[in-house]
């Protein structure tokens, strides 16, 4: 399932790799495509969106509704 989440905080490459993983510690096999510019972030994953956006609450990160 294709999920698009508005990420603020991201500003350099480091964010990114946080943000990628996160994601894939909750599932590895996701598809992750960021645009740190337009504060994007684009995952294809079969887990639930509150638990991808959870998962980039936590590091440090916020994720609009």
């Amino acid at each position: 399932m294709n999920q698009v989440f508005d990420v603020q905080g991201m500003t350099c490459g480091h964010c990114e790799k946080a943000v990628t993983t996160a994601i894939r510690e909750l599932d590895p096999q996701a598809q992750i495509r960021i645009d740190r510019a337009s504060h994007r972030v684009e995952v294809d994953t079969t887990q639930p969106r509150e638990a991808v956006a959870q998962a980039i609450r936590e590091e440090g990160y916020q994720v609009a509704a």
